[in-house]
């Protein structure tokens, strides 16, 4: 086998990863929808109810592997539900988090690309459609936020969240 047929068909398999990727989680989206929130503590919050939230923040993903707002400001306490939009022709997913927990998921994306998750703290987007989800920053501090796919993180494609503690102080 000459290096050109390997590498088409190295290319060819990473291809079809990367739509086994795409299918694992936009399959796994139709459940999602269904199904109640975890609440399950973390360093950065716990999921939200919707009665809760009293503010509605979009966020777009883009093929430039940027999001858009990128920075977000937030007061302890506060529920938020992010209506998440993909404007690219790729799957895209805003996952918050601290990060470590990121850095240590994006990891694993690579290895395991077509890996299945679920949880309150994730949206994944199918190109040109739109995602949401609702999150309760009940603990102070700068958090993050970051789509996960393969070479998305790596490309960075990242957001920052600022949430401002309870009375002001920080």
């Amino acid at each position: 086998m000459n290096k050109s047929t390997f590498a088409a068909i190295a290319t060819a398999a990473a291809l079809a990863l990367a739509g086994g990727s795409a299918f694992a989680h936009e399959k796994h989206d139709a459940k999602k929808a269904s199904a109640p929130a975890k609440k399950e503590q973390k360093p950065w919050g716990i999921a939200g109810d919707a009665k809760d939230a009293k503010r509605t923040i979009e966020i777009a993903m883009s093929d430039d592997m940027r999001f858009t707002p990128s920075v977000i400001e937030v007061k302890q306490g506060e529920t938020v539900k992010f209506v998440v939009r993909n404007k690219g022709k790729v799957l895209h997913e805003m996952v918050i988090g601290d990060k470590k927990t990121l850095d240590e998921h994006a990891a694993l994306m690579v290895k395991f690309p077509g890996m299945e998750h679920d949880e309150p703290y994730m949206a994944h987007v199918a190109a040109g459609k739109q995602g949401s989800l609702l999150w309760n920053f009940n603990r102070p501090g700068e958090f993050d936020f970051a789509c996960l796919i393969a070479g998305h993180y790596q490309a960075g494609m990242v957001g920052k969240i600022k949430v401002a503690a309870a009375g002001g102080a920080k």
